[in-house]
């Protein structure tokens, strides 16, 4: 079955907005089935275990992963890990060196739970670093607006790759819920035909 796996942002979670967004676009169509998006640990290592076991048992040709901010990172490992085709939306490219300014007291914007951002969990970040990419499994979409990311580093990263740059915006990329059927499509999730 073919199945869009949504991989949030960090100190984020399933109840992110576009997570939410996509949930209710496929309920409405009868096709949330097709739709996982796990509650990702804080740990980049424990992270990549969670994905690694729920990808055990799926074909990765059956697999388009999803990936904002921090999840584009983890959806890129996973792209070159296990061959999947991946959209990433305003993602982190390096972001071992990004969440190196935050280290210490952090809280989950949506769960509330409260942790320690340690070095640790930035050298967990560099060891799931690809050590090439494969630019016909990704789908870049960024927003020229993004306030957390700049958008460049992900064009220049990705070169090669199909590419959709949009003016304006933010680190949230406001374009997703118009995106969704195309995205759908890209991963092979389409709507039921209509009966006659």
């Amino acid at each position: 079955m073919k199945t869009l796996l949504y991989l949030h942002g960090f100190n984020s979670s399933p109840a992110s907005i576009k997570a939410q967004q996509t949930v209710a676009w496929l309920a409405e169509r009868n096709l949330g089935q097709h739709f996982h998006c796990p509650a990702l640990h804080y740990s980049p290592a424990r992270a990549a275990n969670q994905i690694a076991s729920w990808l055990a048992d799926r074909n990765p040709a059956d697999v388009t992963c999803v990936g904002s901010s921090l999840g584009g990172f983890y959806a890129t490992w996973v792209a070159e890990r296990y061959g999947c085709r991946a959209v990433l939306i305003n993602p982190a490219v390096r972001p071992h060196t990004l969440l190196d300014g935050l280290l210490g007291p952090q809280r989950n914007l949506y769960t509330g739970e409260e942790y320690l951002l340690t070095t640790d969990h930035m050298a967990e970040l560099v060891t799931l670093l690809p050590t090439r990419l494969t630019p016909a499994r990704y789908w870049l979409l960024v927003e020229t607006g993004d306030e957390t990311l700049d958008y460049r580093q992900a064009v220049d990263y990705y070169a090669g790759a199909r590419q959709t740059v949009f003016d304006g915006g933010d680190h949230g990329f406001q374009h997703w819920q118009s995106m969704l059927p195309e995205v759908l499509a890209y991963a092979g999730i389409d709507p039921p035909a209509a009966q006659p």
